[in-house]
């Protein structure tokens, strides 16, 4: 049987003290951690493999990554700042 590449998208967040934590959405109850970025994406990798590898032994439909990714940018103005500075002001 032919081999098949699967894509799928990991977040990989601060965990600290202990190190990072790293999960798959497209996976669920796919995660791991690690102490360094580097030591959680191989782990997330070797887990991804085994998940998918049971599902395969299971005959489970492996599911396509259908996710959609932005990154917004917003602005927010130093509000409280000035209400701050006019707070001061009224008090003297």
């Amino acid at each position: 049987m032919a081999s098949k590449i699967y894509t799928f998208r990991t977040i990989i967040e601060p965990d600290r003290p202990s190190g990072y934590h790293g999960f798959v959405p497209a996976l669920p109850g796919c995660q791991t951690g690690g102490r360094t970025v580097e030591e959680t994406r191989r782990n997330l990798k070797e887990a991804i493999l085994g998940i998918l590898e049971t599902m395969s032994a299971h005959k489970i439909t492996i599911p396509e990554d259908q996710t959609i990714n932005f990154i917004e940018k917003v602005e927010i103005q130093p509000v409280y700042a000035e209400v701050a500075a006019t707070q001061s002001q009224r008090t003297r």
